[in-house]
């Protein structure tokens, strides 16, 4: 027997349950990537090489002095310590996972890693560790990280006499190294649809189809001749700077400008930003999806005031609830040039006045900066290119 309206109810049943799952997923903060097996858990590198008292980069400067110092203005060396890491850290719950990336080592970390509460790895067994090192751990990304291997200091060559065991080590001249343990990350997900994840830059080069093998030591690490150990003779070796989206002369080499100033239709003008990336195998920008360029066109009179203004940002514009999808991605993948128009009528201008063009390089979108809380002492952007065009009436 079939009662009345009986698919009416199964109906309401089902419009209850997705109001429910897609109001639980609104607030329910979401994963951004999967945790692989490559950073699920700390570097078990836990005790120094013979030879030497610690695992700190203190001590490896005491001989290899040069690199301490390149290594110690790096974004490398401040990824525990970085202000904005630590308040987007705690706004984001404190999260364990964050760790592995920011301070890999297994000292470093004040609780242990005993196991997972859930499959995707966000919710680990913790417990305090006995050999958590204050030090250690505001060393950030340390030396030992990408150099100790089964205790032995592994590196480009293998043939030094050092005061320690030294391994020569394919990875060390492979273009990656351990880069990959952070900087390729996953975003595949039954409830993500990301064209390529945050911190997905291995990602972005394989999109862009290239040709050769990814080299991100090629570009982040310049080769040089130095000494690689004080007092000892120079050999080829890479800078231990890692130069990226922080650093304003390293974008500026990535971005070719080119201007175009043409006349308009009716009596109008126009000029044309063609903006190219010539310098970075993945997208400029990349990294967290809060990093964006911004071009603005601003006409104004001869005293100053503007009379209209453009703007344009190159970003990637994500959906995060109730699922994360990409819905847009503007950012410049190489080699592919991309052209930002304003136009404007000659009589406007009629006693002559100025355009200026800028692009603007951004680390963080001023919104995600007042929601997270973050009082930066530091400009949170910086400018790529400004030009000032006298206009004549």
């Amino acid at each position: 027997m079939q009662y009345p309206g009986w698919k009416k109810v199964c109906w309401l049943f089902i419009a209850a349950g997705l109001l429910i799952f897609l109001t639980w997923r609104m607030i329910r903060p979401m994963n951004i990537f999967v945790v692989s097996d490559d950073f699920a858990v700390p570097m078990t590198i836990t005790r120094p090489p013979e030879g030497l008292d610690s695992l700190t980069a203190g001590e490896c400067g005491e001989c290899h002095s040069e690199i301490y110092r390149e290594w110690s203005g790096s974004m490398h060396a401040k990824a525990w310590t970085d202000p904005y890491y630590q308040v987007d850290y705690a706004f984001d719950g404190s999260q364990q996972i964050c760790l592995n990336c920011h301070i890999p080592l297994q000292n470093q970390q004040e609780n242990l890693v005993l196991g997972f509460r859930d499959r995707e790895r966000f919710k680990p067994i913790l417990k305090p560790n006995p050999r958590f090192d204050a030090e250690l751990q505001q060393e950030g990304v340390t030396c030992a990280v990408c150099h100790v291997r089964d205790g032995v200091i592994i590196g480009p060559y293998g043939d030094t006499d050092a005061p320690h065991p030294t391994r020569y080590d394919q990875a060390m001249t492979s273009g990656m190294g351990t880069c990959r343990k952070c900087h390729v990350v996953s975003g595949k997900r039954w409830d993500t649809f990301y064209r390529v994840p945050p911190c997905g830059t291995v990602a972005e080069i394989k999109e862009g189809g290239a040709e050769t093998e990814i080299h991100c030591t090629g570009c982040h690490m310049p080769a040089v001749v130095r000494s690689t150990a004080d007092g000892t003779e120079p050999r080829k070796g890479g800078m231990h700077l890692w130069r990226g989206g922080h650093d304003q002369e390293t974008v500026r080499r990535a971005l070719q400008v080119d201007l175009d100033m043409s006349e308009g239709r009716k009596n109008g003008r126009a000029a044309t930003i063609t903006l190219t990336n010539i310098g970075a195998d993945h997208y400029l920008p990349t990294g967290t999806p809060d990093r964006h360029l911004s071009v603005t066109f601003r006409l104004s009179d001869r005293s100053g005031n503007i009379i209209n203004e453009k703007s344009y940002k190159l970003k990637r514009f994500i959906m995060w609830r109730p699922f994360i999808i990409d819905l847009r991605d503007s950012r410049l993948a190489k080699n592919t040039p991309r052209k930002y128009s304003f136009a404007w009528k000659a009589k406007s201008i009629s006693e002559g006045g100025n355009l200026v063009i800028s692009i603007d390089y951004h680390l963080l979108d001023e919104a995600r900066r007042k929601r997270i809380g973050y009082l930066n002492t530091e400009p949170i952007s910086y400018p790529l290119f400004q030009k000032k065009i006298e206009l004549n009436p």
